[in-house]
């Protein structure tokens, strides 16, 4: 049962019809009162709350039945309606802990598909296959962290819910995008991938939404942009961290209403395209110092997955070895050597600062280097001379408080099987201070 919320009869019959068309059973109300009433005696799947039940009230309504909705029934998913002027309202409500939000006018597809991505991400059982039902690609390894990060990639990639991927440089962000786009029904439409780190300020219209032969000097033909390129499948936006303010703007108006304007021409374009975003960056903090925009974090942070650092799931470090090994080998015509119990327990004390993407780099260096048949701990300092094992502190903390918060550390870490955000959260730390007691304590996953 789907609950709608509006004081606006018209707007109460074409959403009822619209959904009712499409499968759903309906209820709609027209205020708070009611409202509550029906959450109680229907025990709704999903809500459609407008925020605005009069011209005085400036969404406080909306915004307080939001709360006693979340209060009342935690897990029931709202989705809020709002105007486009409203859109800060529209951030309060997601701080207050609406699914997501739409505008209005809504465009009856998108609207259906949002509501499709709420029921699916609510109400989906976890497989519980994700080793062999998912395509994981060239992912690799077997970790705890590793297999949250593919259990939240298989249950959100059959949706069209925008993702947020974070993590450290190196952590394999791509390679998780691409496999959430290859278990979508999109699979077999374009994956396009933007840099948008390298992308200057002054070619961001230009790349991202194309132009007209004859729009700037140097527009000698018309140009398709990425967004175009990827209708009907996903694009996923890298280093989305490095986009300047006046960019966001641009972003989320083609993430909000899927359209947009080639440079040079007047036509509006549509697109029905699935984002997928990936950042190194600590976006909460560059939102509250206003280097990012908050709305457009709600819009593209509807589903985080974060990747752990490689010094928390040492355990994937021998897997990740040997499949680095047959690769390089096979890419330069080599033998494929052992690699001793001693080389891999030596790797997995090593900090990684450059996560996979770095001890890719140091297994293919002494590969070609030593040319040995059986790879030992000297074969791996010879061919990377500046690698150092002493670079993690002792995991035995000094001192009655250290051991405390130690212990409370280890248990939070083992309850949420080493997912960062969850134990930060539990803990009350900043992601960033969570991982400097990690470092400080020598955890490894």
């Amino acid at each position: 049962m789907i609950l709608i919320i509006d004081d606006d009869p018209a707007i109460r019959v074409s959403l009822s019809l619209l959904l009712r068309r499409s499968g759903h059973e309906v209820k709609a109300v027209p205020g708070p009162a009611e409202a509550m009433a029906a959450v109680r005696a229907v025990a709704p799947a999903l809500v459609l709350l407008d925020m605005n039940f009069s011209r005085y009230t400036s969404g406080e309504e909306g915004l307080t039945l939001l709360r006693q909705i979340k209060i009342f029934a935690p897990a029931v998913p709202v989705i809020l309606m709002t105007a486009w002027g409203s859109i800060d309202l529209a951030v309060e409500g997601m701080r207050a802990g609406a699914f997501d939000f739409i505008t209005k006018p809504w465009d009856n597809r998108r609207l259906l598909d949002r509501i499709s991505v709420a029921l699916d991400m609510t109400g989906r059982p976890a497989s519980g296959q994700t080793g062999h039902a998912f395509d994981r690609g060239g992912i690799v390894g077997a970790s705890a962290g590793l297999r949250l990060v593919l259990e939240t990639a298989e249950r959100v990639a059959p949706t069209n819910a925008p993702v947020l991927i974070t993590g450290e440089s190196g952590t394999g962000k791509e390679l998780v995008a691409e496999a959430i786009h290859r278990n979508s029904r999109r699979r077999d439409r374009p994956f396009v991938k933007v840099n948008l780190g390298g992308l200057p300020q002054s070619l961001f219209e230009s790349e991202m939404f194309g132009h007209c032969k004859g729009a700037f000097t140097d527009a000698l033909t018309d140009r398709v942009g990425r967004f175009e390129a990827a209708d009907g499948g996903t694009i996923f936006l890298d280093e989305i961290g490095e986009l300047d303010l006046t960019c966001q703007v641009k972003l989320l108006r083609v993430l909000q209403e899927q359209s947009f304007e080639p440079l040079g021409s007047s036509t509006t374009r549509r697109i029905d395209v699935r984002v997928i975003c990936a950042t190194n960056a600590d976006l909460p903090r560059m939102v509250a110092e206003r280097r990012f925009r908050e709305d457009l974090f709600y819009r593209i942070n509807l589903v985080n997955i974060e990747l752990p650092p490689l010094r928390y799931r040492t355990d994937d470090i021998a897997p990740l070895v040997t499949h680095f090994i047959a690769a390089a080998a096979g890419a330069n015509g080599l033998a494929v050597p052992a690699v001793t119990s001693d080389a891999i327990a030596w790797l997995r004390t090593l900090p990684w600062p450059g996560n996979i993407r770095e001890l890719r780099n140091v297994v293919e260096r002494t590969l070609i280097v030593s040319r040995a048949d059986r790879l030992d701990v000297g074969d791996f300092r010879n061919a990377s001379p500046g690698m150092s094992a002493a670079a993690r502190p002792s995991a035995s903390p000094a001192g009655t408080l250290d051991q405390l918060e130690h212990d409370r550390i280890a248990e939070a870490m083992r309850r949420h099987a080493g997912n960062i955000s969850r134990v930060a959260a539990e803990l009350g730390l900043s992601r960033g201070a969570l991982y400097r007691r990690l470092d400080k304590f020598g955890f490894r996953q």
